[in-house]
C-alpha cells in the first residue's frame, strides 16, 4: 500500500531524510519509531503531500503521491501531530466539515460518524463545542477525522502526545482493529511501550537514516544483551572488564549477558565514593537503539530539542 524508496529531504543545512526506504503492506502496522528530531513527522508529511521531496520515489497503492497528490489523499487519512480541530464550533460539525472535504455523500457521513465517534469514545460530545474539550478528548476528534473516509493507508504522528491513559489506550486498540480490517498504518512515535504494545513491525529511525526494521522479538534478539551502565562523579576511573566496555562522558557500559556476575566483579574495584549511579538496561527496544546508536533512547530527545525541523 505504501512504498518509499531511497527519500531525501532537507532544510537548508539540516539533513531530516538520508535515503530512506519503507514498505506498509494491506493489513500491517509499521511503527516508525525514533526520537525527537529523526525525521518521522518531515517523512509523514511528505506522504500526506504536506511536503515535497528532494529526492525519492513515493507510491501509495502504486500511484505515484509527487505526480498525481490528489487521487492519494482520497487513499489517505493522517493524524498530524498539531491538533487540527475548529474551536468555535461543534464536534459533529468538525466532522461533518472534514468528512465532506474528503468527498463523502451525506448519508454516508453521518453514518460513519456515528461510527468512528463510538469507537474513540465521543459520542456523547458531539453537540459540545470544539474549544471546551479537554486535552485528550480533543486528541480523539482529531483522530475521528482522520477515519472518516476508511482509508486504505492510514497516517498517525505522534497519535497520543498529551493524551491520557485512556485516550491513549482507545487509540491503540483503534489502530489495531484498523488493520485487523485491511488498513495499512504507520504509525509514528517516539515513545518505546506503544511499539510493544502493538507488536507492530519497527522502523527505527535515526539521523534520518533507517537503522534497523522487524519485529520487536526479532531485533531485541539480533541485537539487545542486558547492559550495565555505571554513572560516576568525575571521570570514569580504569576498570578491569571483559570486552563490550564503552565510556561516555562519566558513564561506563558494560554489555553483558549476566548482569550481577558483571557488577559482582566490578564494583570491589572502584575507587570509594566514585560511584553515583547504577542502572541495568534489560533487553528492550531502548537496548536495541543503545546497541545500534551508543546512545540512551532519552539522550537522543533531549539532543534533538535543539535541532530544527523533524
Amino acid at each position: 500500500m505504501l512504498h518509499i524508496e531511497g527519500l531525501r529531504k532537507a532544510y537548508g543545512d539540516v539533513v531530516a531524510l538520508r535515503g530512506v526506504d519503507l514498505d506498509v503492506a494491506p493489513g500491517e502496522i509499521v511503527s516508525l519509531l525514533g526520537p525527537n528530531g529523526a525525521g518521522k513527522t518531515t517523512l509523514v508529511s511528505i506522504v500526506a503531500g504536506l511536503r515535497r521531496t528532494d529526492a525519492g520515489i513515493v507510491e501509495v497503492d502504486g500511484i505515484d503521491a509527487r505526480e498525481r497528490s490528489v487521487e492519494v489523499r482520497r487513499r489517505i487519512g493522517l493524524a498530524p501531530q498539531d491538533l487540527g480541530i475548529y474551536p468555535v464550533v461543534s464536534v459533529r460539525r468538525n466532522l461533518l466539515l472534514f468528512g465532506r472535504l474528503v468527498g463523502l455523500g451525506q448519508r454516508e457521513l453521518r453514518s460513519r460518524i456515528e461510527e468512528v465517534a463510538e469507537a474513540l469514545g465521543i459520542t456523547g460530545l458531539l453537540d459540545r463545542q470544539g474549544g471546551t474539550l479537554s486535552g485528550g478528548q480533543k486528541r480523539r476528534l482529531h483522530t475521528a477525522i482522520a477515519l472518516l473516509n476508511r482509508p486504505p493507508l492510514l497516517l498517525l504522528d505522534e497519535a497520543t502526545t498529551g493524551a491520557d491513559v485512556e485516550t491513549r489506550a482507545q487509540i491503540l486498540e483503534l489502530v489495531r482493529g484498523l488493520a485487523a480490517d485491511g488498513s495499512a498504518v504507520l504509525y509514528s512515535t517516539h515513545y518505546l511501550q506503544e511499539v510493544e504494545d502493538l507488536s507492530a513491525s519497527v522502523v527505527l529511525l535515526d539521523e534520518g537514516r533507517v537503522i534497523a526494521r522487524g519485529g520487536v522479538k526479532e531485533l531485541i534478539a539480533a541485537h539487545a544483551d542486558p547492559v550495565v551502565e555505571l554513572t560516576f562523579d568525575g571521570e570514569v576511573p580504569p576498570v578491569a572488564a571483559s570486552g563490550g566496555a564503552t565510556v561516555e562522558g562519566r558513564r561506563l557500559r558494560l554489555a553483558t549477558t549476566d548482569p550481577a556476575s558483571t557488577l559482582t566483579a566490578v564494583l570491589p574495584q572502584l575507587p570509594p565514593g566514585s560511584l553515583d549511579s547504577v542502572e541495568i538496561v534489560r533487553p528492550s527496544l531502548e537496548a536495541v537503539y543503545l546497541a545500534l546508536t551508543g546512545r540512551r533512547y532519552q539522550e537522543a530527545d533531549q539532543e534533538a530539542e535543539h535541532v530544527s525541523p523533524s
